[in-house]
């Protein structure tokens, strides 16, 4: 279990769990909003429709279309100069910086080019391998899924 399970988020995928330490001195308000969501069980049964390899897995819309969101106000951008490398999680957004709600990615690889664009609110510390495990596509076939979303102190 990680050093402070108030800023640890479980996902348990159908491929496998997923341990996330959170990172409120990065994007405070998405962390709560992520915790926020998570505590209400919005995540759970929650596809990932877009897995590009080499680049990232994006999950997070309800519809599971990529369009969708929580019915929550959007967020300010947390823009942070820390780096989109594997097993950072990060907010999606539309072109207006100040758009994320519920969508998030986790980057499979180094993807940089992100950086100061995308608000970055925790990095995979344990199951990277079940988010390599995700199926693959745009929207994927048979997309994998979050089975349930738990912050570690509720668990």
């Amino acid at each position: 279990m990680a050093a402070d399970p108030e800023n640890t988020l479980i996902l348990t995928l159908d491929t496998g769990p997923v341990v996330i330490d959170l990172r409120p001195d990065l994007a405070p308000g998405h962390v709560e909003r992520i915790k926020e969501l998570a505590r209400e069980g919005f995540y759970d049964g929650v596809v990932f429709h877009r897995v590009i390899p080499g680049f990232m897995a994006q999950g997070g819309d309800p519809t599971g279309t990529g369009r969708g969101g929580s019915d929550k106000p959007d967020l300010k951008a947390e823009f942070s100069k820390e780096p989109h490398l594997r097993g950072v999680c990060s907010m999606a957004r539309t072109n207006d910086p100040h758009s994320a709600n519920s969508q998030f990615f986790i980057c499979f690889d180094d993807a940089t080019f992100l950086d100061n664009q995308y608000t970055v609110w925790g990095v995979v510390s344990q199951g990277m391998e079940n988010v390599d495990a995700l199926p693959k596509g745009e929207p994927p076939r048979t997309p994998g899924k979050i089975v349930t979303a738990r912050v570690a102190s509720d668990v």
